[in-house]
């Protein structure tokens, strides 16, 4: 599995943005009550992002060394792949909550206070879980093998 690069962490918040901004203008043209996030999004990422950084600090004390029990690679895997989810689903959320953000701070008369310090939260909270994501997938890499292959010169032996 490969580490997650910028390009699709960038691609993402910029549909997020796009998709946000186009569904409150939908919404206020229709009628409808804008889009506002519950106050419980924001807690609920900054919990799964302390879970996910509990499991990968355990992953990386493993990995290192530190922890008396062996790495399991199959949770190593499972706890990777999820701080990849992570890292992505943070992106989309962060693009969602700034989207929301932009549509209410250029409306002449501000909808309500409460839904834009909500929806900040909401920004806030998915910045976390995008960093959190991309620091638990640091957590589960593997430290660098010893040199074992290489010779004193340090060309790699055959």
């Amino acid at each position: 599995m490969r580490r997650t690069r910028a390009t699709p962490l960038l691609a993402l918040a910029l549909v997020g943005l796009v998709v946000a901004f186009l569904a409150e203008i939908g919404a206020t043209a229709a009628g409808w009550a804008i889009i506002v996030p519950p106050y419980t999004l924001p807690l609920a990422l900054v919990l799964i992002t302390a879970i996910l950084l509990t499991l990968a600090w355990r992953i990386r004390q493993s990995t290192r060394g530190k922890a008396a029990s062996r790495v399991d690679p199959f949770m190593a895997m499972r706890v990777a792949v999820l701080a990849k989810a992570s890292s992505l689903s943070g992106a989309l959320l962060l693009g969602l909550g700034v989207g929301i953000v932009g549509f209410i701070l250029t409306r002449t008369v501000i909808p309500a206070v409460a839904s834009l310090w909500l929806a900040i939260g909401m920004a806030l909270g998915a910045a976390i879980l995008l960093a959190g994501g991309l620091l638990a997938e640091h957590f589960c890499t593997l430290p660098p093998d010893d040199d074992n292959d290489h010779d004193e010169g340090g060309a790699a032996r055959v």
